[in-house]
């Protein structure tokens, strides 16, 4: 019920009340309730004045809210922006249009997800998962082996100049990597800079020799790291040349990753799309006839992000992998039959995991199913999988099809099944499920933008007006890049209609899809990111649970919100570029927008692991013993010395999540 019309029917009580009171005259009744009546009436009184609307109230659409409460999609109307006047609440994306021409059990199709990203046995080490990157409110918390040195630069530059070597320790004192004496003023006295890095560790630099089925580390050798992941000549673990956005709501963007190379439409081989005319996965009519087909999901850009990572040299893998060599390690083949790998086989699942606990074996590690081959068998139907042919792998990258060998017969590594071969598919499909559930819709914002005004603090609500208003209203402009409700311009919501076409085509990473050229943070000599060597161009992120993924920017060169709301209020330009003007933000009004940003952009069930956030047990690297001038070595005889490893234990959590948040960053 509206409230005004609750207001009128009180009223229309409270009058017919007095009215019988005084038309019978009920003088002893009235005087026995008039203690009643005078509270009611104060009530009355108090609800038509817009006392009491504490309960969340639920709008009309185009209805007019408290004027805090009339948030706008700016800058103005555009094509592709069908509610600019006043935007939706977070609601999902569309799924892949042909999704059910692969899967036949969404059900599976999540679990198989959950598995594969959480799974260690995925990298080429046994240890690297997808969330090792990822597992802090979608993002990375740790500080120590997180420098990467200018590897993106247009002359690649691979000296450490944050803290003098790998495997440093970062400090609070290290922010912000271009620091200031005067953080209001970018003209003053600049005190350091630094082109290096923040971001996360993945793997040693290795090559390739071969996976073995049914064995979670790959036979690699160790050679000497390029790019200057050494400690007196020991090889520790590599560091991505970009800083770790958050996958939470990342099923909201239109383009991954902070270029956009992984696109909308899913080719089932790689991040690329439609842009490549080669990608091709095999479909079997009957199980003794292949055929070579070109496949297209549309909403799909999570699906072609998770194929990069997969093969990745910085992130889970050994040099010259290819996603269907991890699916002739995870899958059953043909002459091993006996040896697969149990899905989570090194870590333990909370008997309540939201997605996993009914398969949970706790407290011995793994899922009561025996292999992945099973969720694949479950999930997707079986053109994409069942066939007795073999494909194999030709020096040119075609595939050529064979009769399967004899049974017991073990394939040379160049031939796959079709299992093997579509696995790219399975796992771009599978974590995309998974990871689209990760969406955090239950911020202080939201609850206020839903209509209940006491969501928000009042220095939350007065953060928030600053966060909308441009800077001639007084504001800080924030919402025409992070545009709300997703608080990011890029999303599929605000850039529906604009063209994305491929990666070679130089307007597709632009203004209209969330990009944004020369902003600033560091010289596009330095990574140009989707744009070239004097204009770079990054995508703008989302905002929510921010204050949970520091350190922040592409190059995660700050460390803390205040320093993030300072390289803004100063008029940018830490790149040496010319800025623009400042914001003109008082020390109370920076403070109030921080405090918006922390606090009401935070879901209390990313902040203490509650479902959907719950997860399994995890292992991560958190760099070596010792530091960046001396590192133990591990004893390994396969090459190059590698430093010993650090691990720290991330416990699993069930769908009821934390008692006590877990530190962030630096903390």
């Amino acid at each position: 019920m509206k409230i005004t019309n609750l207001v009128a029917a009180v009223v229309l009580v409270a009058f017919l009340l007095t009215f019988l009171c005084l038309r019978f005259q009920l003088r002893p009744v009235s005087k026995r309730y008039s203690r009643f009546v005078a509270v009611f009436a104060i009530v009355v009184v108090a609800i038509a004045g817009g006392g009491l609307v504490s309960a969340q109230v639920t709008l009309s659409p185009g209805a007019n809210p408290a004027p805090l409460n009339n948030i706008t999609s700016v800058p103005a109307p555009t094509t592709g922006d069908p509610t600019p006047a006043q935007p939706p609440l977070l609601t999902a994306v569309a799924q892949p249009s042909n999704l059910a021409d692969f899967v036949q059990d969404e059900t599976a199709l999540l679990k198989l997800g959950k598995s594969l990203f959480w799974d260690m046995q995925l990298g080429s080490d046994g240890i690297q998962s997808c969330a090792s990157c990822h597992f802090h409110a979608g993002a990375d918390n740790r500080s120590k082996n997180q420098i990467s040195p200018g590897l993106l630069a247009s002359v690649k530059d691979i000296t450490f100049q944050v803290g003098g070597g790998a495997n440093y320790q970062l400090t609070a004192a290290d922010f912000p990597f271009h620091k200031l004496a005067d953080p209001n003023n970018r003209d003053s006295t600049l005190l350091s800079d630094a082109n290096d890095i923040a971001s996360s560790q993945g793997v040693f630099h290795t090559e390739l020799i071969s996976t073995v089925p049914g064995q979670a580390e790959d036979n690699v050798t160790s050679t000497p790291d390029p790019d200057g992941f050494q400690v007196n000549g020991i090889n520790v673990r590599r560091v991505e040349p970009r800083n770790t956005p958050t996958v939470i709501n990342t099923i909201f963007n239109k383009l991954q990753f902070w270029d956009g190379r992984a696109k909308e439409t899913f080719n089932g081989v790689n991040t690329e799309g439609a842009a490549d005319s080669n990608a091709k996965v095999y479909k079997a009519s009957k199980p003794n006839t292949l055929t070579e087909v070109a496949v297209a999901l549309n909403n799909s850009s999570l699906a072609s992000l998770v194929t990069g990572p997969l093969v990745s040299p910085f992130e889970t893998s050994a040099n010259g992998r290819v996603l269907r060599e991890i699916g002739s390690k995870f899958l059953s083949r043909a002459g091993k039959k006996l040896h697969t790998l149990r899905p989570l086989a090194k870590q333990v699942v909370h008997p309540q995991d939201g997605v996993l606990g009914a398969d949970s074996r706790s407290p011995q590690p793994g899922l009561n199913i025996p292999s992945y081959d099973n969720l694949i068998k479950q999930v997707f139907k079986k053109e994409w999988w069942q066939s007795n042919k073999i494909i194999q792998l030709n020096a040119d990258g075609s595939g050529t099809i064979l009769q399967q060998g004899a049974v017991g017969q073990t394939l040379p590594e160049n031939q796959f099944e079709l299992r093997d071969w579509n696995f790219s598919l399975f796992a771009g499909l599978a974590m995309q499920k998974y990871i689209s559930t990760l969406v955090s819709d239950q911020t202080p914002f939201d609850k206020f933008q839903a209509g209940n005004i006491n969501a928000l603090t009042e220095p939350e609500k007065s953060g928030l007006s600053l966060f909308v208003n441009t800077v001639a209203n007084g504001g800080a402009n924030c919402n025409t890049c992070h545009t709300i409700p997703e608080f990011t311009r890029a999303s599929v919501r605000r850039t529906a209609g604009v063209a994305s076409t491929d990666p070679t085509d130089p307007l597709i990473n632009n203004a209209a899809n969330g990009f944004f050229a020369n902003y600033g943070i560091r010289p596009a000599s330095d990574d140009p990111g989707a744009g070239n060597t004097t204009r770079s161009l990054f995508k703008a992120p989302a905002l929510r649970n921010i204050a949970l993924s520091a350190p922040y920017m592409h190059n995660g060169g700050m460390a803390t919100l205040e320093q993030v709301v300072d390289f803004y209020n100063r008029g940018r330009g830490d790149d040496g570029g010319p800025g623009v003007g400042g914001l003109n933000l008082s020390d109370a009004k920076k403070a109030d927008l921080v405090t918006f940003l922390r606090t009401g952009l935070t879901d209390q069930r990313v902040l203490l692991d509650q479902a959907p956030f719950d997860h399994p047990q995890l292992f991560v690297p958190n760099g070596h013993p010792g530091n960046q001038f001396s590192v133990t070595p591990s004893g390994n005889t396969n090459g190059t010395p590698t430093a010993t490893d650090e691990l720290v234990e991330i416990p699993a959590v069930g769908q009821n999540g934390l008692a006590l948040p877990r530190p962030n960053f630096l903390e």
